[in-house]
C-alpha cells in the first residue's frame, strides 16, 4: 500500500481551509491506513487549530472513509485520492476514483448480505454529493465536528 501526500494544506483560519489530501494505491490494506489517517486529520485540527471534534465525529468520518475508500478500492481500477477538509463547523471527506460510474443506494433489504455502504454513508451525514468528473466521479460526505444538542444522531431533526 502506498500513500503519497498531496497537499498538505496550511491553515489561515477564516481564509484558507485546514485539508489534507492523499494518493492511495495498493491493496486492501488502503482501507486500514485511510481510516488511521482520518482520525490522525481530526486529532491535529484539535491539537494544532483548537477546534472541538466529538468522539463521535471522529467515529463517523472513519466509518465513512471506511465505506468509500472500500468501494472506490472494490469498484474502481487504479488510485484513490482522499481530501480531508474543515467547512464550518463539519469535516468533509472527499473521495475520488477513476470509475465515471455514480452509486446508488440500494433500497433497504434485511435479506441482503453486504452492499450497505453507501446507505450506512447517507444515513450518518449532514451532506452528501457524487460529482461526476472529467475523469472518474468524486464523492463529497460532510459530517458534523460536535454531538447535536438536541441528540439527533445525524445532526438532523428527527421527523
Amino acid at each position: 500500500m502506498e500513500s503519497v501526500p498531496v497537499d498538505e494544506g496550511g491553515v489561515t483560519q477564516g481564509e484558507q481551509a485546514i485539508q489534507t489530501t492523499v494518493a492511495l494505491d495498493g491493496d486492501s490494506t488502503v482501507i486500514a491506513r485511510s481510516r488511521h489517517l482520518a482520525a490522525e486529520f481530526l486529532a491535529r485540527v484539535q491539537a494544532d487549530h483548537g477546534l472541538p471534534v466529538s468522539q463521535r465525529a471522529m467515529d463517523l468520518t472513519q466509518l465513512v472513509v471506511s465505506e468509500l475508500v472500500t468501494n472506490a478500492h472494490k469498484y474502481a481500477p487504479g488510485p484513490v485520492l482522499l481530501d480531508f477538509r474543515i467547512a464550518g463547523d463539519m469535516v468533509e471527506v472527499v473521495v475520488w476514483d477513476s470509475d465515471p460510474v455514480l452509486p446508488i443506494a440500494k433500497a433497504a433489504d434485511v435479506g441482503r448480505v453486504g452492499q450497505h455502504g453507501l446507505e450506512i454513508v447517507m444515513a450518518v451525514c449532514q451532506g452528501f454529493e457524487l460529482q461526476r468528473e472529467p475523469v472518474g466521479k468524486r464523492i463529497t460526505a460532510r459530517i458534523a465536528l460536535l454531538d447535536d444538542p438536541g441528540g439527533a444522531v445525524t445532526g438532523r431533526r428527527p421527523l
